[in-house]
Parts: structure tokens; sequence; C-alpha cells
């Protein structure tokens, strides 16, 4: 895994103040291994604190992404127009989903960097922000297909 915020930590650094429910929901972000949409964090974080409401999700998720501690992905091509919810790790990549199964992974590689300064110096363009989806079939169910063929 990329090393990530530490989100709670940060935050309070930052003199923000927290309820009870928001602490719940951080830590459910910070501490899951996989890319939460709002529903899946809400049913997560309730299991932590069950008076997390819906509201109060969208809310701290806001402040997070305010705050530039978490990052927002549309991959659209998943599960129509969901949004996942990510801690920022400190060096940008890829992501590589699954059509199959849904399976996000992580990639991160100095070609990458490599190509975002080759883009930014031959347009004269400072660059900001990278997103970069590729989608396709994980190893698991590119296995599982390949036997189904046989």
């Amino acid at each position: 895994m990329l090393p990530r915020w530490e989100l709670l930590n940060e935050v309070e650094a930052r003199g923000v103040r927290l309820t009870a429910q928001s602490r719940a929901l951080i830590a459910t972000i910070q501490e899951t291994t996989t890319h939460l949409d709002a529903a899946s964090l809400l049913n997560l974080a309730r299991k932590r604190n069950p008076k997390i409401d819906r509201a109060t999700v969208y809310r701290t998720i806001e402040l997070l992404k305010k705050l530039g501690m978490i990052d927002e992905l549309d991959l659209m091509h998943l599960n129509g127009e969901k949004h996942y919810y990510e801690v920022k790790i400190q060096q940008e990549h890829l992501h590589l989903a699954c059509f199959e199964c849904g399976q996000i992974l992580e990639f991160a590689t100095p070609v990458f960097e490599r190509l975002k300064q080759e883009i930014a110096a031959a347009n004269q363009f400072e660059i900001h922000v990278t997103r970069l989806e590729l989608g396709g079939l994980c190893s698991a169910c590119t296995a599982k297909k390949k036997v189904r063929v046989q």
C-alpha cells in the first residue's frame, strides 16, 4: 500500500473541531483499504457510531476534500455515476478498475512521473491534478474467464 495521510491527526493539527460522528467517519476512511462510495462509508461508519446520518457523511467528505486530504474518484465505467473516496497519498498513482468484480487497484511508477513531466514541458503547462484510470479485468477475473472458456 502507498503511504497515506494520517487523517485524524492532520485534521486536529489544523485546529478543526470534530463531532464524534465525524471522528468515526474519518477513522473509517483511514482504516479502509478499499475505495468507498458514500453509502458504503455510511454503512461501515455506523458500526462505530450508529447515530451517523447521510448529511454528516457528505459534510465530512467535503471537509476532507477542502483540506486536500482525500481524493474523489468518478469511476463511472464501474457503477453508473458513483463517486469513490480515498485518502490522499503522497505519490500520484493510477487506478486499475476491474469491470467484472469492481476491484480497484492502485499503481505508482516513475514512468508515470516522467510522462507527466514530458506532457508539461511539451505544452508549457503546469500540472496540478492528474487522474488516470484503466479499465479491464484483474488477474483473478482473467483466470476465471480462461477457466470458463476451456
